[in-house]
């Protein structure tokens, strides 16, 4: 299972790293269109649906890689005092109340972007048009597989909430040192475990 969990990653990884090109693309991009709009004074209608198709295209495909490394957002203050258990506890009930829905609505919603868009051969509405579906083709591949990557984060927390321990990760990073955290704030491992078995028990009965 590990094995498969780990390929799921590197497939993740690896989509995330191919299209973070996209911001060196950008940035060549916008340099060039400055110097020709300015110095040479021919400016190009479709440069900027290039620039927000190219950005938006890495937006998207980084969000399957984030969370391979577990590197979005969270409330880390709190969430790291916690036993591994109450936060694959969490991470699973997040996952299942917002996560899944989210995506899977994203991706279903963003097919049917792409296909109605390819089916007209949708174009942007600049000077210089330019065809609008493979962009929107983005929406699903990008949904698809976050949706695949959140299915391999629920398999691990399942695993975390049977072993106490989280399954490792490629170059996994710890950003908040939680040791260091509980000195700074003087809080105690007791009040720890109380604060945590409050969150079980209270997370049972709900």
């Amino acid at each position: 299972m590990q094995s498969v969990l780990l390929a799921v990653d590197r497939i993740s990884t690896f989509i995330g790293k191919t299209f973070a090109w996209c911001a060196a693309l950008l940035t060549v991009l916008i340099c060039w269109e400055v110097f020709s709009r300015y110095v040479l004074n021919n400016p190009h209608a479709w440069v900027l649906d290039v620039q927000i198709m190219l950005y938006g295209t890495l937006f998207m495909t980084a969000g399957a890689y984030t969370l391979s490394k577990n590197g979005h957002v969270r409330g880390d203050v709190l969430y790291g005092f916690f036993q591994p258990r109450t936060q694959a506890t969490l991470d699973l009930i997040l996952y299942f109340v917002f996560f899944l829905p989210g995506v899977t609505a994203m991706t279903y919603a963003g097919w049917d972007f792409f296909t109605t868009s390819l089916a007209i051969r949708e174009q942007t509405f600049s000077a210089d048009a330019l065809p609008l579906y493979p962009f929107k083709f983005i929406i699903p591949l990008a949904g698809g597989i976050l949706l695949l990557q959140g299915i391999v984060e629920i398999i691990r927390c399942v695993i975390c909430m049977r072993d106490g321990v989280w399954p490792a990760r490629d170059e996994d990073v710890e950003e908040v040192d939680v040791e260091k955290l509980k000195a700074m704030v003087n809080v105690k491992d007791e009040d720890i475990a109380a604060l945590d078995r409050y969150v079980v028990k209270d997370g049972s009965r709900a």
